[in-house]
């Protein structure tokens, strides 16, 4: 068969499974606080104001990322609305793209074999399937620093094209960099010095070519910067360099982490090409300098981001999702090894899957036995946490039946033991743990949520539709402002969270807080009557001092800001806005 005709029908193949594994139940789950809800939030904000250079939560600047990965979510809202699939369906077509650049990868640096390996290896691992199911910014960061490297170590190596690989890598780390900072450009520049380092700098960098690279870099990364600068925007860039500094000597709260955190989330997540990226530093016996420097470069890769992101003191499992292409590549370069030779796959491997596969399985079933006894766990007193032990008591289902999701994995894990053929070996394992992996998010995901948030997005929900304030107090989240539906604020004293709890309010304002600190704020705000307890949470609502007081209605005031007009501070109350202080989906 023509080679061009394979990769054809390689690049199908390709987009149709990818559409089966990454496109169904995208929107079965509301977004998790806080990442996916607060980019949501943002898009969702984008399509409310027309405003889409300036990135906004709350209707108030938003310096922490750059707007690129918004305004692929306001396009995806735009064709299925303002919905979770919509906020996800971005991440499933990157992941689509992905695996097509992998296996172009991996057929330009090898052949055929190499490229369906890599794209295997990659989807049928563990946390990079799930990256591709969620609404969060990584992944397509993750793609344009990959594209940015390749052909940053395609220029340092081949004679052909080296003016297009130097324009084409800066335009990649540009578009990393508009899609997260400049964090981009600091791990795409820390991995080009190790490399060059490492060889001496015995490599000829033209001017012209460098020109190229920056030309590139500054198109696609800068020109919402400057552009930022040019509309009297300036202190947005400077809050959002003076973030990512703070990001690295601080720990965000919540988000802290032993040094070895991204090491043992590798090691356990990226199962279970992790178990095979051992065997991948020696080299291929004939290999060609691109293809030893691409296993370099990944080395130098996987080194730079687990150092950069143990000394960050913020730790959080998708900062080293970087880290899941080396590590693959590292995988296939092994597995490619042992097929072509048809050698048996070594002890080592065998022993690191079984006990990487244990941990997997012993962890669902884990699960499932602590939430069919919750009863008796929460009755035994060991749990001391008021808000955890609020949490175990929501009333979500479970069977027992949920224990057969390990089957797949079980039955890669055998296949990877017994079969002869060393690709089948590789085909049973991974695909056992994409299957696995698939059955796994759609069968716990939708109970987990039930657990963590699930009574405040219900809550949140039903009261969207009145002509109220909503506020949590006491802990972070995004969720009130994209389930409730938030407006832009016509009253600018709804940004001040004293006005909303003690001032003279001109709407009902709905207070979401944890049980664990009810008699504190009962103490400091008895205006706040209690509507319900519920997972953990206490639900409350202030209602308007003086009853005399007039309203906002929502949908008034938001055509009063897209029309930018001055109108006055208030506008009789729309007949039926008060809601029943009990009513809703609480009690």
């Amino acid at each position: 068969m023509h080679p061009f005709s394979r990769t054809r029908i390689v690049w199908i193949l390709t987009i149709f499974f990818g559409s089966l594994v990454f496109m169904p139940f995208l929107g079965s789950v509301p977004l998790f606080d806080w990442d996916e809800i607060n980019f949501a939030e943002a898009a969702r904000e984008m399509i409310l104001t027309g405003d889409y250079l300036n990135v906004q939560i709350n209707f108030m600047p938003f310096w922490e990322k750059p707007p690129l990965f918004f305004w692929l979510q306001v396009l995806s809202m735009k064709m299925f609305g303002i919905n979770e699939f919509g906020a996800r369906f971005p991440n499933a077509v990157c992941g689509i793209l992905t695996l097509l650049v992998l296996y172009h990868m991996g057929k330009k640096l090898f052949d055929h074999r190499m490229g369906v390996i890599w794209m295997i290896v990659y989807a049928g691992s563990i946390l990079p399937f799930f990256y591709f199911k969620s609404g969060i910014i990584d992944p397509w960061f993750n793609l344009f620093i990959l594209l940015g490297i390749y052909f940053g170590a395609s220029y340092l190596v081949l004679e052909k094209q080296r003016s297009l690989s130097a324009l084409l890598s800066g335009l990649f780390i540009g578009l990393a960099i508009l899609t997260k900072g400049p964090v981009a450009l600091l791990l795409f520049g820390l991995t080009g010095l190790i490399y060059l380092i490492l060889i001496r700098f015995r490599i000829r960098i033209r001017l012209g070519h460098m020109i190229l690279f920056l030309g590139g870099l500054i198109v696609t990364g800068c020109f919402w910067f400057f552009v930022l600068y040019l509309t009297g925007k300036g202190e947005v860039v400077h809050d959002f360099i003076v973030y990512q500094i703070r990001l690295f000597r601080t720990q965000d709260a919540g988000h802290g982490g032993f040094p070895f955190y991204h090491v043992l989330i590798l090691l356990i997540g990226v199962f279970p090409a992790s178990v095979f990226a051992f065997s991948g530093f020696k080299d291929i016996r004939g290999e060609n300098s691109f293809q030893k420097t691409w296993s370099q470069v990944c080395l130098i890769l996987l080194a730079v981001v687990l150092v950069v992101f143990s000394i960050v003191k913020t730790k959080i499992v998708h900062y080293s999702s970087l880290a899941y292409f080396p590590l693959t590549w590292l995988a296939a370069h092994s597995i490619y090894q042992f097929i072509a030779r048809k050698d048996p796959v070594n002890r080592f491997s065998r022993i690191a899957a079984g006990i990487l596969g244990a941990v997997w399985i012993l962890a669902v079933l884990s699960v499932v036995v602590l939430f069919l006894n919750k009863d008796a766990i929460v009755s035994s007193g060991l749990i001391k946490d008021a808000f955890t032990t609020a949490n175990l008591l929501a009333e979500v289902s479970w069977s027992g039946w949920e224990v057969l999701v390990v089957l797949p994995l079980l039955l890669g894990l055998f296949l990877f033991n017994v079969l002869d053929d060393p690709f089948r070996r590789v085909m049973g394992i991974f695909l056992g743990t994409l299957i696995f992996s698939f059955v796994t998010m759609v069968f716990f995901l939708p109970k987990a949520e039930g657990y963590t948030q699930h009574a405040t997005i219900e809550f949140y929900k039903d009261k969207s539709s009145e002509d109220c304030y909503i506020h949590t107090l006491g802990f972070k989240s995004y969720a009130h402002l994209f389930y409730g539906k938030k407006m832009p604020a016509v009253n600018p004293k709804s940004y001040d969270q004293d006005w909303l709890l003690k001032g003279q309010v001109d709407r009902p304002v709905y207070v979401v807080y944890k049980i664990t600190r009810k008699t504190r704020y009962q103490q400091e705000y008895p205006q706040l009557k209690i509507l319900c307890e519920k997972n953990g949470f206490v639900f409350t609502r202030r209602e308007i001092p003086d009853q005399s007081m007039i309203l906002f209605d929502k949908k008034y005031a938001y055509e009063i800001l897209s029309q930018r007009i001055m109108v006055p501070y208030a506008y009789p109350a729309p007949t039926g806005q008060h809601h029943s202080p009990g009513g809703g989906v609480c009690p």
